[in-house]
């Protein structure tokens, strides 16, 4: 079983940055496709980013392209999102979730694919 948890969100003015960890522990994390996804309220999930098991490729929502970035360091079984210029429609509840099937390339937008997720952090980006 993989437990994986979410942290770094917070309030933040439009424009603002922040970075959003997912520290995962059981399993085999550095065999993981990672994912980041979001849900607004009153929103189904978003995807968001995703990174192959190696951290060699990766995958945006055309949404957050050229603002998230999506990195992992598998020494520290962590993955990261560095999300800039924030927007107010980035509001959201921001979940980490990892695919169990191994070395899996990015580029995997559904959350069916996922096998395991976080509890999640809200991001609030005020105007």
């Amino acid at each position: 079983q993989v437990q994986l948890v979410e942290s770094g969100g917070g309030l933040v003015q439009a424009g603002g940055s922040l970075r959003l960890s997912c520290a995962a522990s059981g399993g085999t994390f550095r065999t993981y496709a990672m994912g980041w996804f979001r849900q607004a309220p009153g929103k189904e999930h978003e995807f968001v980013a995703d990174i192959s098991w190696s951290g060699g490729t990766t995958y945006y929502a055309d949404s957050v392209k050229g603002r998230f970035t999506i990195s992992r360091d598998n020494a520290k079984n962590t993955v990261y999102l560095q999300m800039n210029s924030l927007k107010p429609e980035d509001t959201a509840v921001y979940y980490c979730a990892a695919d169990y099937r191994p070395w899996r390339a990015a580029g995997v937008a559904g959350e069916n694919e996922y096998d395991f997720w976080g509890q999640g952090t809200q991001v609030t980006v005020s105007s």
